[in-house]
C-alpha cells in the first residue's frame, strides 16, 4: 500500500517500534472499523463498544506517563491518530478528546488524587471524558467565557452552558473550565452531578459517527478539591489544545491517505473509452498532485513528532502542521471524490466522509483563520485578532 502514496520512503525514517506501533492500530482499523463505517457514519452512531478495545491497545492517553498510561512517544501517537483517521475522523476524535484533552488537563494540572482516581481508568476505557471550554458565543475567543465559579462557603457553585463538547453525554467526567475571582480554573464534574446536562447536537453533515453536544451548568455544586490545583488562566487549556491540535496534523494524513487510495483503485478499475481512467493524463496529474501533498504533510507532522519528542515543539509550530495539514487534505479528499465520479458521493466509498468530518476538523481546535492569525502574529510580531 505504502508505495502507491509514499513516493520518498518515509517508512526508512520510522523506527521498527514506530512501524509495530502502526500496523498495530492500521490493523484494528481494518479489522473493526472499516466494515462498520459506513453504517455508523449513516446512523450517526459512535461504537462506544469499541472504546474498551481502545483502552486494550494502549490508545488513550498513550503519550502520558504513569497512572496506567502507555508512556509512547509524540511520534507514535502521531502515527495512531493517523491510522485512527484513516478509519474516520470520529475514531480519532475520540481518543483525541480522551487523551489530549480530558486525561491531559487531569495530569498537567490535576492533583495525586484525582490522577490516581481518574487516569487509569480513563487509559483503560472504563470511564470516559470530556473537555467543556467552547460556549455558544465564545467559540474562538475562549476569553470571552461566560460560565462561572463561585466558591459558597466550602462549594464551589458553576453555572454557565458549553457547546461542541465531544462525548459528553457518554462521558463519566468533564473538565469544565470557568471564570472565577482568581481567573479561569478547571474543575472535575462527574457527569451525574445535579444540574449537569448533556444534549447530543443532531442535524450534523459531519463527524457523524461521533458525539457533540450541548452541556448546560445550572447550580452545580462540587466539592472544593473539585478544582485541578495547578490551572490558571487560560494558559492552561490552551496546553491542552495543543496536545489535541497536535494529533490533527497527522491525522488529517491519514484521511487524505485513505481517499487518496480509494480514488486510486477506483481509476484503476474503471475503463470508460477502452482504457482505464487512471490512464488518462488528467487524472495521473491529480493522483501525483495529491501524492506529493501527503508525503509533505507526512514529513510536516514528522518532523514535528521528532521536535515534540526532544522537547522542542512550538505553539506556532503546532499552528504549521493543523492549518496546512488540515487544508490539504480537505482538498485531496474533494479530488478524490471527484475522480469517483457520481459513485462518489455514496457511502460506498470513503472520500466524501472524509470531507465532511474534515469541514469540523479545520473548524474545531482552532479554525484556518485563528490559526493563519497566530501565524502571522509570529512573523510580523503583530496581534491581529482585533
Amino acid at each position: 500500500m505504502n508505495g502507491a502514496w509514499d513516493l520518498i520512503a518515509l517508512d526508512s525514517l520510522l523506527t521498527d517500534e514506530e512501524l509495530a506501533t502502526r500496523e498495530r492500530v492500521r490493523e484494528f482499523v481494518d479489522r473493526r472499523v472499516r466494515p462498520n463505517i459506513a453504517r455508523w457514519f449513516e446512523d450517526a452512531v459512535f461504537p462506544l463498544e469499541v472504546v474498551p478495545e481502545l483502552g486494550e491497545l494502549g490508545l488513550l492517553g498513550m503519550h502520558l506517563q504513569g497512572y496506567g498510561c502507555a508512556g509512547r512517544s509524540a511520534v507514535e501517537y502521531g502515527l495512531a491518530a493517523l491510522e485512527l483517521e484513516a478509519g474516520d475522523s470520529g475514531l480519532r476524535t475520540f481518543v483525541s478528546v480522551q487523551g489530549s484533552l480530558a486525561m491531559s488537563a487531569i495530569s498537567k494540572f490535576g492533583s495525586e488524587e484525582q490522577k490516581t482516581d481518574w487516569l487509569p481508568r480513563l487509559a483503560k476505557g472504563e470511564a470516559i471524558g470530556c473537555f467543556g471550554l467552547t460556549e455558544p458565543d465564545a467559540g474562538s475567543d475562549p476569553a470571552a467565557m461566560t460560565t462561572t465559579a463561585r466558591l459558597v462557603g466550602d462549594e464551589w457553585v458553576l453555572d454557565g452552558a458549553k457547546r461542541w463538547i465531544g462525548l459528553a453525554s457518554v462521558a463519566h467526567v468533564a473538565v469544565i473550565w470557568a471564570k472565577t475571582d482568581d481567573g479561569v480554573r478547571g474543575f472535575l464534574v462527574p457527569t451525574d452531578t445535579a444540574g449537569f446536562t448533556a444534549t447530543p447536537i443532531g442535524g450534523k453533515l459531519s463527524m457523524r459517527a461521533s458525539i457533540q453536544c450541548d452541556v448546560l451548568l445550572d447550580g452545580v455544586h462540587l466539592p472544593a478539591d473539585a478544582v485541578l490545583p495547578l490551572s490558571k488562566g487560560l494558559r492552561s487549556p490552551f496546553e491542552c489544545l495543543n496536545e489535541a491540535r497536535y494529533g490533527i496534523a497527522w491525522g488529517a494524513m491519514g484521511a487524505a491517505r485513505d481517499s487518496y487510495l480509494a480514488a486510486l483503485e477506483y481509476s484503476l478499475g474503471r475503463t470508460p473509452f477502452g482504457k482505464p481512467v487512471a490512464g488518462f493524463q488528467l487524472t495521473q496529474q491529480k493522483l501525483v498532485d495529491m501524492a506529493l501533498e501527503i508525503d509533505k504533510g507526512m514529513l510536516l507532522a514528522l518532523h514535528l513528532g521528532r521536535l515534540k519528542d526532544a522537547g522542542r515543539l512550538q505553539p506556532h509550530q503546532i499552528s504549521v502542521g493543523k492549518l496546512n495539514n488540515v487544508r490539504e487534505a480537505l482538498a485531496i479528499c474533494r479530488e478524490a471524490r471527484a475522480i469517483l465520479g457520481g459513485n462518489g458521493i455514496t457511502l460506498d466509498y470513503s472520500p466524501l466522509r472524509h470531507a465532511n468530518n474534515l469541514e469540523s476538523v479545520r473548524t474545531y481546535e482552532g479554525t484556518d483563520e485563528v490559526h493563519t492569525l497566530v501565524l502571522g502574529q509570529h512573523i510580523t510580531g503583530i496581534a491581529a485578532f482585533r
